[in-house]
């Protein structure tokens, strides 16, 4: 059944939309964030988005007091949030994203929505990009969904802490990954001014390995694949982290799809681990290379 679905497969969902279905029992949310100089996410939303969408701006649901960008914000605010957009604790939420890799932002919603505890959401397999490849209906037009009541609690279980992260550095009582291109893992290369490394003992997998060419999800099989690649045990614990943790959801997304639902996200990821870790604990070759 669709529920059970984290990802929204066309199948059923596309009549849904197109039968005008989309209210309080399913809401969609455009989840879409691009760099400012680069693309603007609203002003594209305005322009056509998929009928009944409602906008998930993650510069807003988000911890503005924190010094690291896109932190969780708090369960009220959060709850505040996506009440406004229409969505209530029995609603089923499918997110998407516009961004030419076909999904970029879409699964940290997924994940936002499950850390505050959350179980009927789901990605849009693909994104917007093939939504209109695919012929599907898109609008211009702005709904205005009817406020309703959403009661957040946050899931501990699904989020770590920079002092769980240091602690498990000596511990290694969970399995990390990181999201980021190999280049800014190793650390032979700069990631937005800022100087890139990892922290020790995490692996590797850069979140693109888990979509086609098409922008889609790959196949259970060789999503499965690719984490006995990297020696990753879905059966142990596992907590992914990246850039800001934003992509690492992007491990959560393709383990959960393997029937694991229980990978925590390193929110702070390596913005935070950057300023707070200690020299050796920021594993880079650059420094090996110039020690």
């Amino acid at each position: 059944s669709a529920q059970t679905l984290p990802q929204a497969g066309q199948p059923w969902y596309s009549p849904a939309v197109r039968a005008g279905r989309v209210g309080t029992s399913l809401r969609v949310l455009d989840a879409s964030w691009y760099p400012p100089q680069e693309r603007n996410a609203r002003q594209e939303f305005k322009e056509r988005h998929i009928p009944g969408a409602s906008f998930f701006d993650i510069e807003e649901c988000r911890d503005q007091s924190s010094p690291y960008d896109f932190m969780l914000p708090s369960e009220s605010h959060f709850a505040d949030y996506v009440g406004r957009l229409g969505v209530s604790n029995d609603t089923h939420v499918v997110v998407y994203d516009g961004d030419e890799l076909g999904t970029f932002y879409a699964p940290r919603a997924w994940w936002m929505f499950r850390a505050f505890g959350h179980k009927e959401v789901s990605v849009l397999n693909g994104g917007f990009k093939n939504w209109l490849k695919e012929g599907h209906p898109v609008t211009a037009e702005v709904s205005q969904p009817t406020p309703a009541v959403f009661k957040a609690k946050l899931n501990t279980a699904l989020l770590k802490t920079f002092e769980e992260m240091m602690q498990n550095v000596g511990s290694l009582r969970f399995q990390v990954v990181d999201s980021r291109p190999e280049g800014r893992f190793r650390g032979t290369e700069l990631d937005q001014g800022l100087e890139s490394g990892h922290i020790p003992g995490a692996v590797n997998i850069p979140f693109r390995s888990f979509l086609t060419e098409t922008g889609h999800e790959k196949s259970i099989e060789e999503i499965q694949q690719i984490f006995c690649e990297n020696k990753v045990d879905l059966s142990k614990p596992l907590t992914a982290t990246c850039r800001k943790g934003v992509t690492a959801c992007h491990i959560a997304l393709a383990a959960y799809l393997c029937g694991k639902r229980d990978v925590a996200v390193y929110d702070g990821s390596w913005s935070e681990w950057f300023h707070r870790a200690p020299p050796h604990y920021k594993v880079s070759e650059l420094k090996r290379n110039k020690a």
